[in-house]
């Protein structure tokens, strides 16, 4: 369950209610991944853009096996593994979008027309052994989309999250 909450600074942020993926020493990326399968073949819109965004195929299998998945250890990990669950809200929410050529050869086919980046942001609560909730920690991360050579806009990944004090 997640919701849209605005924070002190008048910021759209996804309060995300659950933790799903848990585990203090690794991540369930193979987990994380079967859970993305959910959202492929959906579409979102971007409330600041109107701009749909599709969900490819590609995307459970690059959202948790990317090499930014391989280093998120820890905090970053587990927020970034949490924020699956709620894909389409960070969609809608996505702010300063940003383009960016491709400069990759092997991404001529599917970011023909480049990349956008967008800033979401987020939250998880916080836990005590009981699981009981004592607090929520703040991360903001950037949205990778993919401009396919079919003109559609695919979500391709979440990196450079940050935990916000």
């Amino acid at each position: 369950m997640a919701s849209i909450v605005i924070n002190e600074k008048g910021q759209r942020v996804i309060q995300i209610e659950t933790i799903m993926f848990s585990s203090k020493r690794r991540i369930d990326w193979p987990g994380v991944e079967e859970y993305l399968k959910k959202y492929v073949g959906e579409r979102y819109a971007i409330d600041e853009t109107d701009e749909i965004i599709y969900i490819g195929s590609d995307f459970p299998d690059e959202y948790a096996n990317s090499r930014y998945s391989a280093k998120a250890l820890g905090t970053i990990g587990k927020a970034k593994a949490n924020a699956s669950q709620a894909i389409p809200e960070l969609i809608r929410i996505a702010s300063n979008v940003s383009f960016r050529e491709n400069s990759e050869a092997k991404h001529n086919k599917d970011a023909k027309y480049g990349w956008y980046r967008c800033t979401v942001r987020f939250s998880l609560p916080t836990c005590d052994d009981r699981g009981s909730i004592t607090g929520r920690n703040y991360f903001q991360g950037r949205m990778i989309i993919r401009h396919d050579e079919d003109g559609k806009k695919y979500l391709y990944d979440l990196i450079d999250i940050k935990k916000e004090t």
